[in-house]
């Protein structure tokens, strides 16, 4: 296999060989025809053709490419203090699952001149081979590993801008049909505090699709614990083209006003409401 063979298929999406190589012992149990609504559901296709294309592109360019790839826009309310604070803490709501996460990684590297920001992600995502160099991968469901955790150490003591979604999951509709997030954990309140950081809060408007949130809905009514309605983000990706979102960057929090310890909770809350205040600047 030649060497542009085998990048072909490092960026390639292949849902028959994951699932011959993840559940081999099980595939042959696997019909065929869910292995095609598998592939054509998180748009198999789509997403290696996206691949292809900016194949030759990583980091914050790749979130460029796909952006440009997809015709989205957006406009930005509200400035970065890139000049007297270099290396914030920047936390936003996570209103999409993917999009939100490649636009605003380009919105921080234009504010702050330079394309090494860092992004904390759930660790599944660091299978996006051309966004590694900016994740920081966090097992949200097991312990981390020590390579995992030494690199988010670093990242926070060093003087890059950082990204997070302190939800750690995409947005939910409530029951009084607004769109939000669930509980933000306080991991970004703890980490800003250690590393001396300043907390910018950010609100990304945006919605999925009616169909997400009702599966979404469903999957919880039926008591199922794992989000088996990740598998539709891809298509609410594909269904984004042309879209146009609004950021809006918030006032400062400066580190000293941030509460750890046993207020590390009560902060994280906080943050999150200050963020959604932000949302009042749409109406």
């Amino acid at each position: 296999m030649s060497p542009q063979e085998e990048e072909n298929n490092r960026l390639r999406i292949d849902v028959d060989a994951v699932l011959q190589r993840r559940a081999s012992r099980y595939y042959k149990y696997i019909p065929g025809k869910v292995i095609r609504w598998l592939e054509r559901t998180i748009c198999q296709d789509d997403l290696n053709h996206l691949l292809r294309h900016n194949g030759d592109r990583e980091g914050v360019d790749f979130c460029r490419g796909v952006v440009s790839d997809l015709g989205i826009t957006y406009n930005v309310h509200g400035t970065f203090p890139a000049a007297s604070d270099p290396r914030p803490v920047i936390v936003s709501n996570h209103p999409l699952g993917a999009l939100d996460g490649l636009i605003l990684s380009m919105v921080v590297a234009d504010a702050y001149g330079r394309n090494d920001i860092k992004f904390v992600v759930n660790d599944l995502l660091h299978a996006v081979v051309p966004l590694r160099p900016i994740f920081l991968p966090v097992n949200k469901h097991g312990a981390q590993s020590r390579e995992a955790s030494r690199a988010i150490d670093e990242a926070f003591a060093g003087d890059a801008p950082i990204i997070m979604f302190p939800a750690g999951m995409v947005s939910r509709r409530g029951a009084d049909g607004c769109v939000a997030d669930l509980k933000w954990h306080k991991m970004a309140v703890q980490k800003a505090i250690s590393s001396g950081r300043n907390v910018i809060p950010v609100y990304f408007s945006g919605h999925n699709s009616s169909f997400f949130y009702k599966f979404a809905r469903l999957r919880t009514v039926l008591g199922l614990k794992f989000n088996i309605e990740m598998i539709y983000l891809p298509r609410e990706i594909f269904n984004s083209r042309k879209a146009h979102y609004d950021i809006y960057v918030g006032p400062t929090i400066e580190n000293g006003r941030l509460r750890g310890g046993r207020d590390a909770q009560s902060q994280a809350d906080e943050l999150r409401a200050a963020v959604y205040a932000l949302a009042d600047r749409e109406k």
